[in-house]
């Protein structure tokens, strides 16, 4: 029943309304199953009762009726004995032991006084009895009386028969009411296992329900969601039922949709930002050299004598062109690698050589007195790449870490070996440290870290192109008061690339050295 009730729900899992409501109705059918079993129990347990009450009512008018036919054979041995003197004794002894007639006869009237038919036998057999009293009475009187005739009585046979008549029903009721028990018996087993195979039936529907109409779609938006995760907006949900999960699906469509159209427009809206900052900076890019040319002839007296004072001046207008510049050709730089324009060298990279000169420019330009600690690795593995753009990276890395370091410090830089055919690079300063919550966004653009003071926050950003277009990771491990070390990885080898691929940053030349 609750297996046929629920083939539509499996065959249209679609319907409209609460997608539990299959589920609803299966468990309803159980719990109205399991109460009609427990009903079924019930009335069974009841017949059985009666049942019982009625066995043992007829066990009890069987042996009272026993009692009856030995009372009455107890009597016919009396007269037997009373004929003789020594028997007058012994028909006292047996009187004592033995139960009277009258009292079994009692005990019976009052069992059988609900059943008109037993009480008209019972009636008919106490009607005989006396009868069968009185003339055992007359004939103990009679001079000329005999055992023989005592035995010949046929109101003594009547009163046997009409008492193992009683006896003989109530062995038939007996029978018939112990078949009765054992039917009732079978009806309740037979109930009970078929009320537990549709209960288990029931389950496992259930289970398969649950598993058709939540498990599966709840996996399938599960994996949609781990798409869009990634970033593929694109892709939509595929549950079209009218239920409550179909609504979800409908509303998280419409959302990926508009979140789609939003990035698409955030892109654009990037794209046409990152296009004018690159045009704006070649734009400017022109006027700021030709100042700086004009300013280099004003200080060296091109244009006549310059006194102390407007030399001065135009010092300090040409470090602050040089510094517009700078900024102007770093954000130049930065769109050609985010435009994937970038054409990079492809040298075997000679970490002495790089250290060396590193470390020279940051000192010709420092006044700080500072011990760089150099520690490379014997057994490195041989790493091609741009070598100006990862003089460039080293040297950011240590224009910061001297800012933050104190005076006399030290800067260790270690270059080492770094898992499968790779090599790691770190440059680690012992300054203030950087805040976790600093640390996640220090790589991104116009984030100032760590001792910025008027600085563009670029810097570290064009590392990690830098770094990403060879095909390595940079990241920073810092603690509060302890310091902090920034460290890059560049693998072995990187592809060789066309310079006219539109895909990748280009490498255009390799050239082993």
């Amino acid at each position: 029943m609750i297996a046929i009730s629920l083939i539509p729900f499996l065959i249209h899992p679609s319907r409209k309304g609460n997608f539990l409501k299959p589920l609803h109705t299966s468990i309803l059918l159980l719990v109205l199953c399991l109460l009609g079993q427990q009903v079924f129990n019930l009335l069974i347990a009841h017949l059985n009762h009666e049942v019982y009450d009625r066995v043992t009512h007829a066990l009890l008018v069987r042996q009272e009726g026993e009692r009856l036919l030995n009372a009455v054979i107890d009597n016919q041995e009396k007269s037997f004995l009373e004929n003789s003197t020594q028997g007058q004794i012994n028909a006292i002894n047996y009187r004592q032991k033995r139960p009277s007639f009258h009292n079994s006869f009692k005990n019976l009237y009052n069992l059988v006084q609900d059943n008109p038919d037993q009480i008209k036998q019972l009636d008919k057999i106490i009607y005989i009895y006396n009868q069968w009293q009185k003339e055992l009475k007359q004939k103990a009187l009679s001079v000329s009386a005999s055992n023989s005739a005592l035995t010949k009585s046929t109101l003594f046979d009547s009163l046997h028969n009409e008492i193992g008549k009683l006896i003989q029903h109530e062995e038939m009721l007996l029978r018939v009411r112990k078949i009765r028990v054992k039917y009732l018996n079978n009806i309740s087993t037979a109930i009970n296992i078929f009320s537990t195979l549709i209960i288990l039936l029931g389950a496992i529907l259930n289970l398969q329900l649950l598993h058709w109409r939540v498990k599966l779609p709840l996996n399938k938006l599960t994996q949609v969601c781990k798409l869009w995760q990634a970033g593929q907006m694109e892709v939509q949900l595929s549950h079209s039922s009218l239920d409550e999960i179909g609504q979800l699906a409908g509303v998280l469509n419409a959302i990926a949709d508009k979140t789609r159209h939003r990035q698409q427009s955030i892109e654009v809206r990037n794209q046409q930002l990152e296009d004018m900052i690159s045009a704006l900076s070649h734009d400017l890019r022109i006027p700021l050299l030709a100042t700086r040319n004009t300013l280099d002839c004003m200080l060296k007296g091109a244009f006549g004598s310059v006194n102390d004072t407007w030399k001065e001046v135009f010092q300090e207008y040409h470090e602050a062109n040089e510094d517009l510049l700078k900024l102007v050709e770093l954000l130049l730089d930065i769109s050609r690698y985010e435009a994937r324009s970038a054409c990079l060298m492809c040298d075997r990279l000679n970490w002495e050589k790089i250290l060396i000169k590193v470390i020279g420019q940051i000192k010709a330009t420092s006044t700080r007195e500072l011990a760089f600690v150099c520690k490379t690795s014997q057994l490195l593995p041989t790493v091609y790449g741009d070598e100006l753009e990862i003089q460039r990276v080293l040297q950011n890395l240590l224009d910061n870490a001297v800012r933050v370091s104190k005076p006399n410090g030290e800067i260790l830089i270690q270059i080492t070996p770094y898992g499968e055919e790779q090599v790691r690079v770190s440059v680690c300063d012992y300054g203030p440290g950087i805040a976790p919550q600093a640390q996640e966004k220090l790589f991104h653009r116009f984030i100032q870290g760590r001792g910025h003071r008027g600085k563009s926050g670029l810097g570290l950003y064009l590392c990690r192109q830098i770094i990403e277009a060879h095909g390595g990771n940079i990241g920073v491990e810092s603690s509060l008061g302890k310091g902090s070390t920034f460290w890059f990885t560049l693998p072995s080898a990187i592809n060789k690339v066309d310079c006219n691929d539109e895909q990748n940053i280009t490498t255009c030349t390799k050239n082993d050295t």
